[in-house]
């Protein structure tokens, strides 16, 4: 069994609402899973249970999830007030919470899981009441751990000067920009898709003088502090690129991951420049598995996080937010990226769909 403190396994899996739901996006809640009973009476005892306290679980503190293995049950689960599902046909998802033995042996039983996503408690259905009074007792998530969390991200203020900033602001009003859409996973292949997740308007730099400007003051005012901080060397940059959120229609990047699929794995540190932080409200940075804080960095100042931090830009009230948004690697991710195109160019001659990259779950980007 899975003991407190371990981190939570991730996976992707179906839903009623997406066949390929991202587990690691629900950092910043509590979570119970519950993998439950496959016959009749058991299952509708536990199912029963969780909608009876169906007021313990709401989309700001706690979410309850039934893992479901059953077609029939697959078939006809729908999401509800209080209680959600995770379809788990092929027993991958139970397998990684030892729920399922190797043998086919089932052992339902509670997981909760605390905002960070790990373990805080494990318990047999034998002791469900025991687990309903700690889902009733729990804190808010924000004071989950005891003492505030801050979460490990660096922040530079003075990478670009005033008038660096307005040139940039100048040059994506004169261009203009182009809707964004977010890196997913299909058939294997890394590909940009626009949905709901993100509304935002970007606009790419193609300059190589306007570029190797930007690399200038990037490597001499900000790459020595990721190295002194992170003990991490980028030698790459990733896009040059000036995004703007509109308060019209509430810009916005909803909780995600920046390297969770084969042609983004390559990517170690995001960052964020903001170039007119006092043009706007709303726009900050939040890192949910680290609790409800924001994060905005001074005019011309960066924040520097890794990209494999869950984090999201909160909607644009008022106002437009401009930022420079590129990402940061090295030779070692290079190596990655080539390889990745390697390998979808040589699927692409036959005519092969990529399929999931090896050891990678696929998630969403």
């Amino acid at each position: 069994m899975l003991r407190p403190g371990q981190p939570a396994p991730w996976f992707t899996t179906g839903s009623p609402i997406n066949p390929e739901f991202a587990f690691g996006s629900l950092g910043g809640q509590y979570i119970l899973l519950a993998f439950l009973p496959q016959d009749a009476a058991g299952h509708d005892e536990a199912v029963g249970l969780i909608r009876r306290h169906r007021a313990l679980f709401n989309d700001s503190k706690v979410f309850a999830f039934g893992v479901l293995r059953d077609l029939d049950r697959i078939a006809g689960a729908q999401n509800e007030p209080g209680l959600r599902w995770f379809f788990d046909p092929s027993g991958e998802v139970s397998r990684k919470y030892y729920a399922l033995h190797e043998s086919g042996e089932a052992h339902p039983h509670w997981v909760l899981i605390d905002p960070s996503l790990r373990i805080l408690a494990v318990g047999g259905m034998d002791e469900s009441e025991r687990i309903m009074k700690l889902v009733a007792s729990l804190p808010d998530p924000d004071d989950h751990a005891g003492t505030p969390l801050h979460a490990p991200v660096l922040i530079v203020p003075r990478i670009f000067e005033p008038e660096l900033c307005a040139r940039l602001i100048a040059f994506y009003e004169y261009q203009g920009g182009k809707p964004s859409g977010v890196m997913r996973e299909v058939g294997g292949k890394t590909v940009p898709v626009m949905d709901s997740t993100k509304r935002r308007f970007d606009a790419m730099i193609e300059d190589g003088e306007f570029k190797a400007l930007l690399r200038q003051r990037l490597q001499h005012r900000l790459l020595p502090e990721i190295t002194k901080a992170f003990q991490f060397q980028p030698t790459r940059v990733e896009r040059y690129m000036v995004a703007r959120y509109d308060a019209d229609g509430g810009g916005f990047f909803k909780p995600h991951r920046d390297n969770t699929t084969g042609g983004t794995a390559h990517r170690k540190f995001a960052c964020s420049i903001n170039l007119n932080t006092a043009g706007h409200e709303g726009g900050d940075l939040r890192f949910p598995e680290f609790g409800s804080k924001t994060y905005r960095p001074p005019t011309g100042g960066a924040v520097v996080f890794s990209c494999s931090l869950l984090h999201e830009a909160t909607p644009v009230t008022a106002g437009r937010r401009y930022c420079f948004l590129p990402f940061l690697y090295d030779e070692a991710g290079q190596q990655l990226r080539e390889d990745h195109a390697r390998r979808m160019a040589a699927l692409e001659a036959n005519g092969a769909e990529a399929g999931p990259p090896p050891t990678r779950e696929r998630q969403e980007a």
